[in-house]
Parts: structure tokens; C-alpha cells; sequence
């Protein structure tokens, strides 16, 4: 594996520091901190340059909070200088990382999406007859500290940037174990995770020639017209994930089973020639978009905001081959269930 060097310097100057800080801001122009950021702007940019080119830049504590929908994560907010440095080094990190990546892995990179996945799913259904669905347990907080620093050290040989990524992979996330976890809502996070089982998917595409599979982050579907060699498959997965990774799946949705039954993915059931929303989805939606009414409503948000996200939920369904469920998603005579 090519291993890349001379990136610290680059990561690190003003230029790019300013363009981190202009891509670290989108959606959140009304944060305080934002604000405050950006009134001393110049100086905050100087200062950050400086603490990354003596060593002396340590990240600021999360704050965490809980999100509920569509499940309970625990979600770290990092200090928005934090995230600038995130961006910063994303800039240069993210194209050495879409270099080294398989066609079907479909999180995390640009051009691709959950979308994508989906439609890349259902081209699959069309040429096999069985799939394999996998789930990872617990992914962001099982990832392994020692594991992705040895990756992330077969791909970059810059040793200022890898004590940066070290220092940005050991801060601390509470209620995580030592040496595991990586926090949901940074960037770098997102991007590691998805280079972490990369490794996965060359094992799968490469080494046991799987011709059928498609990864959406740690959602990923394997394809065959042969039953039996899914069970082979899954074992040779379960072995890879456990012994080099140290992830483990979630057995309770591993499925192994005909894709005319439909293919459980990213909260849609896809056939060979349709695809439908998931019932639990669609009330999901729908509360979403009476909530967002309400507070237009009672004046605690403004129109644009209300707009915004009825176009989001659209632009989700938009591919859905049902009409009645994009429909209903809008009813305000939907059951809440």
C-alpha cells in the first residue's frame, strides 16, 4: 500500500485553515460560538495555526447529548475550532481515502450516498437470487484504537499528521472503553469509520471474489444465486470482523434469505422491481413534519426552516415506487403508531 507524505504542512496552513473554517460553518451561522469565532476570525485561524505547528493543539471537551430517532446515539458535539481542524485535515484526508476505496461503498463520499446504495441494491436483486444482510454491533463505540492507528499508519507517513490523528482518535469520549470508540457527529469520525471497513470490503471484494455487494457505512449486502455459499460467507465475515477488525455483528438482523422476499436496507425493503418505505419510517416522517408545522405555526421557527425540511423528507422518498406512502407521509389523517 502506497503510504502518503508531506501533508502536515499543507493541512496546516491559513489558506486551508480559512477554507476549514468556511466548510465547518454551513448550518451553523446562528451558533454563538460561531459567531464569536468568526468576529475574532484571523486571530482564532492564527492561533489554531500556531498550536498545530508546535504540538500544542488539544482538542476542547464534547458536549453530549441524545438523540432518539430513529434510535438512541449518544452524539458528540465538538468546540467549533475543533471542528476546523477536523475539516482541515478531511481536506486533504478524504481524496487519499476515496483513492483506496471499492465502487460499492457508498457512505462518506461525494457523488454516492444512501440513495445511491439503494439503487445499487436493487440492480443486485435483479441479477441473484439470495442476498446476505449484515449489521455491525455498536460500531462507532467498538472501533478499535490500535487497530485504526495501524491503518491510518499504512496509509499516511507523515508523523506530524499522525500524532494529530492520534491525539484527535485518544480524545476522550465518556462512557466509551478505554482504547475503543469514536465519537458519532465528528467528521474525522465518520471518515475513519468508513476507512476502518473499507479493509472489510477489499476482503470481500478481492480476496473471496464476492461479485454482489454494496456497504452503506456499517450496513452492508452481499449477493449470490447459491444459499449455501451465503452461510460460507457470513462465516468467512464473521471471522474477518472478529479476529482482525475486533467488531462483531448484530445477529439478531443478520438475514440470510430470497431477494423476492424483499432486501431490508438503510429503512426501505427492496425488490427487483420496486422499492418500498418502511411503515415505521413513514410515521417517523410524518411526526417530523407535524413538529416542524407546529413550531412555524407558534412562530419559533421561521418559513425557510419549515420548507427546508419538507424538501429533505421529499427528497428522501423521492425514489419510493409508491405514491400512496409519499402521500401519507403528508395526511394529517396518518395514525401516529
Amino acid at each position: 500500500m502506497k503510504r502518503h507524505g508531506n501533508l502536515f504542512e499543507k493541512i496546516v496552513t491559513f489558506e486551508n485553515l480559512l477554507l476549514a473554517s468556511k466548510n465547518a460553518i454551513r448550518g451553523k451561522k446562528d451558533k454563538r460560538a460561531v459567531a464569536s469565532f468568526y468576529f475574532h476570525l484571523e486571530n482564532e485561524l492564527l492561533s489554531l495555526q500556531s498550536e498545530l505547528l508546535s504540538g500544542d493543539y488539544h482538542p476542547r471537551p464534547y458536549i453530549q447529548f441524545e438523540v432518539r430517532e430513529p434510535k438512541v446515539r449518544k452524539i458528540c458535539s465538538s468546540d467549533f475550532r475543533d471542528r476546523v481542524v477536523h475539516h482541515a485535515i478531511c481536506n486533504f484526508m478524504e481524496p487519499i481515502f476515496e483513492s483506496k476505496s471499492i465502487y460499492d461503498s457508498y457512505a462518506c463520499r461525494q457523488d454516492k450516498g444512501a440513495h445511491s446504495a439503494v439503487k445499487r441494491c436493487q440492480s443486485f436483486t435483479r441479477r441473484f437470487g439470495y442476498f446476505l444482510k449484515c449489521d455491525i454491533r455498536k460500531f462507532f463505540e467498538s472501533i478499535d484504537h490500535d487497530i485504526l492507528k495501524s491503518i491510518l499508519q499504512r496509509t499516511f507517513k507523515d508523523p506530524k499528521l499522525l500524532s494529530l490523528l492520534n491525539i484527535i482518535i485518544d480524545h476522550r469520549v465518556e462512557g466509551n472503553l478505554p482504547g475503543k470508540g469514536l465519537p458519532i457527529g465528528n467528521l474525522t469520525s465518520q471518515h475513519f469509520a468508513n476507512y476502518y471497513l473499507g479493509f472489510l470490503d477489499h476482503f470481500i471484494k478481492d480476496r473471496l471474489q464476492i461479485p454482489g455487494y454494496v456497504r452503506y457505512m456499517d450496513d452492508f449486502i452481499s449477493f449470490s444465486n447459491d444459499k449455501e455459499s451465503l452461510n460460507r460467507l457470513l462465516s468467512e465475515i464473521e471471522n474477518f470482523t472478529e479476529n482482525v477488525l475486533k467488531l462483531k455483528l448484530k445477529d439478531k438482523v443478520t438475514i440470510i434469505a430470497p431477494v423476492s422476499e424483499g432486501v431490508p436496507f438503510l429503512g426501505f425493503r427492496v425488490f427487483p422491481g420496486l422499492i418500498r418505505i418502511k411503515r415505521e419510517n413513514l410515521v417517523r416522517m410524518r411526526k417530523k413534519v407535524h413538529q416542524k408545522e407546529q413550531l412555524y405555526l407558534e412562530g419559533k421557527i421561521p418559513e425557510k426552516s419549515l420548507i427546508q425540511s419538507v424538501n429533505s423528507i421529499v427528497g428522501h422518498v423521492a425514489h419510493v415506487n409508491s405514491r400512496s406512502a409519499r402521500r401519507r407521509i403528508f395526511e394529517k389523517s396518518l395514525k401516529m403508531a
